[in-house]
C-alpha cells in the first residue's frame, strides 16, 4: 500500500498522477481493495480499469488544493460519496483519482430559528434529520437509501424520495452551496434565507450535476417543521395498474400525502421473502399513504375505498415504510438489478404500469415496479443475471423501450436517479440537439479540461 499527503508541485511542469500524488499534503491510498471497492457503485456495473487512487480530503481547503493539482495536470477526478448512485455516476475507471468525501461529515450547524441547516457532503442524510428532530425539525428528502446515502451525493443527482410526493426532490430544499471549481476556485452559491433571486440560479446548476461542474463541500438546506399528527394508509388492489387509477381519485381530494408508495406483486414477492411478510398474500398491489396534517388520513381512506381490496388506517406506519425501503435490497437477492427511474405524468401512471408488464412479457425479463405514485415517479427494476459481464441484449431492449414509453406518455428518462452512464445514449433524445448542445457548453465553461467526473452526463 502507498499512502502519503499532496502538496504543492516544485515545478510548473504538469505531472502525472503518478508523480503529483506522493508528494502529498491529503491523506490518500493506492491499496489495490480500496482501489477495487471505489472502482464501481450501486449500479453494479464496472467500468474499465479501475482508478489509480482514492483521496481521503477532510476540508474544503484539501479539496480545492487537489482539484487545482489535477487541473494542472489533467487528471480525471471522480467525485465519490457513499457510493450509492444506482445509474453508475460515481464509477471510476483507469487512471482516475477518487475523491473520496466520506470524511467531511460534519454537521456545522442547525439553526432552528431559520429553520436551516449547515452540512458538509460527508453527512450520513438520516443523521441530518435526526439532528433536525432535536430542534422540532426535519430535512424532508428522504431516499430509501437514506441510512447509507450522502448529503453530497443526494445534491450531485438531486435525489428524491419517499416524502418527496408532497415535499419535492433534494433541490427544492437547497438554499445555498460552497463549491470547489475544476482548477480549485472555491465558489458560494445562493443564501442563506428562503428566498433570494440575486443573479443566476448556480445553485439550482450544481444540483444534479453530478459532480461534473464542481465539487459541492458545503451545503445550506432548508428544514421543515415536524408534522402534528401522522397517520398511515395502506389499500391493497388487485393488480398495481388499479392502485395507479386509484392515485387519480386521491389526488381529486386535494390532500396531498407526504408518501404515496406503490409496489406491485414481483416487488411485494420479493420484499416477502427479504423480511419474512406476507404482504403479497393481502393482494397484488400496495399502496402506503402517509399524510402528515390533522384529519386527512380519512380523507385518503374514503378516496381509495371503491378501488381497493381492503384499507387499513393506523398511526404508526414505521413497519410498511421499512418494507418499502427494503424493496430494492429484496431484489437485489433476486439477481443483478437494473434500476430504472421514469416520470410520467400522474395522469398516465395507470398507463405506464400496464406498458411496463407488456414490455416484461415481450422480451421475458422479470420487472419488479415500485414507484412514488404521489409525483408519478416509477422504479422499473429490471432483474438480470449476476454472472452477466453486461446487460443481456433483452434486458438492453427492455431497459430501451421502458425509456421510450416515458417520453412517448410526457415524461422523462430520469425522476431522481440522473443520467450517470447507463443513460447516457437516451439523453440526447429527451433534451434535443439545441438544449442538449446547450448543456454540453456549459460544462465547457466550467471544466474546460474535462477533469470533473469524465464519461458520466454527456
Amino acid at each position: 500500500m502507498t499512502t502519503g499527503h499532496l502538496s504543492t508541485p516544485a515545478t510548473a511542469a504538469a505531472p502525472s498522477a503518478a508523480e503529483w500524488l506522493p508528494a502529498a499534503d491529503v491523506a490518500w491510498t493506492s491499496d489495490a481493495g480500496v482501489l477495487e471497492s471505489r472502482r464501481t457503485d450501486r449500479s453494479g456495473w464496472p467500468p474499465q480499469g479501475r482508478p489509480a487512487a482514492v483521496v481521503f480530503p477532510r476540508d474544503a481547503a484539501e479539496v480545492s488544493r487537489v482539484l487545482r493539482l489535477a487541473h494542472e495536470a489533467g487528471t480525471p477526478v471522480v467525485p465519490r460519496g457513499a457510493g450509492t448512485s444506482l445509474t453508475g455516476a460515481s464509477t471510476a475507471g483507469t487512471g482516475t483519482v477518487v475523491l473520496d468525501l466520506s470524511r467531511m461529515n460534519r454537521i456545522v450547524a442547525v439553526r432552528a430559528d431559520d429553520a436551516t441547516a449547515v452540512a458538509e457532503p460527508g453527512v450520513i442524510t438520516a443523521d441530518l434529520d435526526r439532528a433536525a428532530h432535536e430542534h422540532g425539525l426535519r430535512y424532508a428528502p428522504d431516499p430509501a437509501s437514506h441510512e447509507i446515502s450522502t448529503i453530497g451525493g443526494n445534491i450531485a443527482t438531486d435525489a428524491g424520495g419517499l416524502r418527496c410526493a408532497k415535499y419535492g426532490v433534494t433541490r427544492d430544499s437547497v438554499l445555498g452551496l460552497e463549491v470547489v471549481l475544476a482548477d480549485g476556485r472555491r465558489i458560494r452559491t445562493g443564501t442563506a434565507t428562503f428566498k433570494g433571486v440575486a443573479g443566476y440560479d448556480l445553485t439550482g446548476l450544481f444540483v444534479g450535476s453530478e459532480g461534473t461542474l464542481g465539487v459541492v463541500v458545503s451545503a445550506t438546506l432548508r428544514l421543515r417543521p415536524l408534522p402534528v399528527e401522522t397517520a398511515t394508509v395502506a389499500a391493497t388492489f388487485r393488480d398495481a395498474a388499479t392502485a395507479a387509477t386509484a392515485c387519480l381519485a386521491l389526488s381529486a381530494t386535494r390532500v396531498q400525502p407526504a408518501v404515496a408508495e406503490l409496489l406491485d406483486a414481483a416487488t411485494l414477492t420479493a420484499v416477502d421473502a427479504h423480511l419474512g411478510t406476507t404482504l403479497r398474500a393481502r393482494g397484488a398491489a400496495l399502496l402506503i399513504a402517509q399524510t402528515d396534517g390533522l384529519g386527512e388520513s380519512a380523507l385518503v381512506a374514503d378516496a381509495l375505498r371503491p378501488y381497493a381490496e381492503s384499507v387499513e388506517v393506523s398511526g404508526d406506519g414505521t413497519a410498511l415504510l421499512a418494507a418499502r425501503r427494503a424493496a430494492l435490497p429484496a431484489i437485489e437477492r433476486l439477481g443483478r438489478p437494473l434500476i430504472e427511474d421514469i416520470a410520467v405524468p400522474r395522469s398516465r401512471l395507470a398507463d405506464a404500469i400496464q406498458e411496463i408488464t407488456v414490455i416484461s412479457a415481450r422480451h421475458g425479463v422479470p420487472i419488479c415496479t415500485l414507484a412514488h405514485a404521489g409525483d408519478g415517479n416509477l422504479h422499473p427494476i429490471i432483474v438480470v443475471d449476476p454472472a452477466a459481464r453486461d446487460i443481456p441484449p433483452a434486458a438492453r431492449r427492455a431497459a430501451g423501450e421502458i425509456f421510450a414509453l416515458a417520453l412517448e406518455l410526457g415524461g422523462t428518462i430520469t425522476g431522481e436517479h440522473g443520467i450517470g452512464t447507463l443513460k447516457r445514449d437516451w439523453l440526447a433524445r429527451e433534451l434535443g440537439e439545441t438544449n442538449h448542445g446547450l448543456q454540453r457548453q456549459i460544462k465547457d465553461l466550467f471544466d474546460p479540461k474535462g477533469i470533473l467526473n469524465p464519461g458520466k452526463v454527456f
